[in-house]
């Protein structure tokens, strides 16, 4: 896996620096590095074309939720989350948005919180605020350790068979402000109108899933 580390803060450090300031500088930096800003590569452990196995997860209610309870009549997305992400703050109007269009063409969306690191009370919040499809919590990243997922936001799409169909990024363009290239509604789309998806995975980019003991 390529990996690109980023901080999630702006730097405003002098240009009169003196050399003899820059270990302490580099030291602040590593301390305040927070996200870990990833490109998931293609090896992923869910192949396309690959069924899915059922599994059963609690929502923010306690509530045991089945993906064959959530999936809609022509599929369902799981879409890994996360509270704190930039990259996920990003994205929120587009899959909320894209939850909504697609939802009345009988595809579901389920979102995925699989960091370790976020409490349920801010999970709670955080999807009360920004989405109105059912959200599960991910204990011990279960899901995300099956499947292979290591980015938030990550998706996997599934047929309502449960075979994968796409997994990867969302669209090309983490501003939003340019997106050329739609993957995930390009292979709904496609799936939709009985064509061949020709685009079935694309590099997932974001924030690093914090696994248990990281």
């Amino acid at each position: 896996m390529y990996k690109q580390r980023y901080s999630c803060y702006d730097l405003n450090l002098s240009d009169g620096e003196s050399g003899g300031n820059k270990p302490m500088r580099t030291a602040t930096v590593i301390l305040i590095l927070f996200f870990v800003f990833v490109s998931a590569a293609s090896g992923q452990k869910a192949p396309i074309g690959s069924p899915i196995e059922n599994f059963t997860l609690q929502d923010v209610d306690g509530k045991a939720r089945s993906l064959t309870d959530l999936m809609g009549a022509n599929g369902a997305v799981m879409i890994f989350l996360s509270t704190q992400c930039p990259v996920v703050r990003g994205y929120n109007e587009r899959i909320a948005k894209i939850a909504a269009d697609y939802k009345s063409k009988g595809i579901n969306f389920v979102g995925i919180y699989s960091n370790s690191t976020e409490p349920l009370e801010m999970v709670r919040k955080h999807a009360a605020e920004h989405y109105t499809f059912p959200v599960l919590i991910d204990k011990g990243n279960r899901l995300a350790d099956r499947l292979g997922a290591n980015v938030t936001p990550e998706v996997y799409y599934v047929d309502a068979k449960s075979v994968l169909l796409y997994h990867g990024a969302i669209d090309n363009d983490r501003s939003g402000k340019n997106p050329t290239e739609q993957y995930l509604q390009t292979a709904f789309d496609a799936s939709l109108s009985g064509k061949r998806i020709e685009r079935t995975s694309a590099n997932a980019f974001g924030c690093s899933i914090r696994r248990v003991g990281e």
